[in-house]
């Protein structure tokens, strides 16, 4: 279990950015039995924990009284910078089963795409249902499987963890493999039209140019 230490925060409005310049990041705890409360969180013990963990981790916050078991439901990110500078926490109620976007860790390699075809990820990330406590950080998905041009690897196809099931229909498919389109090469040749028209316009301005020359000399 990840821990995470807080403290309750009276700093609101545009005074919270001066806790960024100081390690100390802005954030907010509610849940279906905790009131929204204003608190603080190291950030650079933030950031090192989503970089290990990721964002689908439950987290024991301390320091607020009794512990609190949450996830990270919202991160608000600095849009040049991509840092977080807030972020939104849900408490869990203990015993009861949530509901996150797990993200897919594609492993192993491809025949097919060694061949020269292309793989196609139409999912990242896969929606399960859980204890709090049996949520991993992470699904595996092996696409040593996919061999041939129109190979799939389907939800059904995704070995859950005990105590963890998706609501997602297992026929939808995450990944699956199909040709490279080549887009055809353009073999025109010049506009020999467009050429003839330039050269005469050229010859033209050459004849006008002598008979004046030559009009000047006598």
């Amino acid at each position: 279990m990840n821990t995470l230490a807080a403290e309750p925060r009276s700093i609101t409005g545009k005074a919270v950015k001066e806790l960024l310049t100081k390690d100390q990041m802005p954030a907010v705890v509610y849940g279906p039995k905790q009131e929204a409360m204003p608190i603080s969180i190291g950030l650079l013990a933030f950031k090192r924990m989503i970089r290990e963990n990721g964002e689908s981790s439950v987290i024991d916050l301390t320091g607020l009284g009794t512990p609190l078991q949450v996830l990270i439901h919202e991160v608000d990110r600095d849009p040049v910078t991509s840092s977080p500078r807030h972020a939104d926490f849900y408490a869990i109620e203990k015993g009861a089963k949530v509901e996150v976007a797990i993200p897919l860790t594609f492993i192993g390699e491809s025949a097919a795409v060694k061949g020269g075809a292309s793989m196609v990820k139409v999912m990242h990330e896969l929606e399960v249902s859980a204890d709090a406590s049996k949520l991993p950080h992470e699904l595996e998905v092996d696409i040593s499987t996919l061999e041939n041009i129109g190979d799939q690897i389907h939800v059904k196809d995704i070995k859950l963890p005990a105590g963890v099931t998706t609501p997602v229909d297992g026929e939808e498919v995450i990944v699956l493999i199909q040709e490279v389109e080549v887009e055809p090469e353009t073999t025109e040749g010049p506009d020999m039209d467009a050429i003839e028209v330039e050269q005469k316009g050229k010859g033209e301005d050459g004849d006008a140019a002598s008979t004046e020359d030559a009009a000047a000399e006598g």
